[in-house]
């Protein structure tokens, strides 16, 4: 197994996920920053938010200094809250396959008002038969 990011100096953010494969008995992973940046796409200025990444892993992990550089990637980039969430969903469901994925942003109170957006991705777990 070949991680871009794990064991290696790094000094600038990326996009790609690095994943393992799930130990048994895992069936719930949780990642919370309340590092995430981003840029308002109207007036650039910085939004600072709160990110938790929930998911249901079938056959991988997502390893986390992977996860890291993943969200520094945003520090420079224009995105609606919302937007956010469902690119960053998009990312884990589409690196890991889970059962289902959950991403909750909630942004800083700028102007008097926070925002929270939620994304989820699903797909249908085998049925069991007797």
């Amino acid at each position: 197994m070949e991680f871009q990011a794990l064991g290696k100096r790094t000094t600038a953010p990326s996009k790609t996920l690095d994943t393992f494969p799930k130990p048994d008995g895992v069936t719930t992973v949780t990642f919370t920053s309340n590092e995430l940046t981003s840029l308002c796409p109207v007036t650039e200025q910085p939004d600072f938010s709160t990110v938790v990444i929930e998911y249901k892993p079938d056959q991988l992990c997502i390893e986390s200094k992977s996860l890291k550089l993943y969200l520094w990637s945003f520090r420079n980039e224009c995105a609606f809250c919302e937007a956010l969430a469902s690119t960053i969903a998009n990312a884990v469901f589409t690196a890991t396959q889970p059962w289902a994925c959950r991403v909750v942003i909630t942004q800083n109170v700028r102007g008097g008002i926070s925002i929270q957006a939620e994304a989820e991705r699903k797909r249908d777990e085998p049925t069991t038969q007797v």
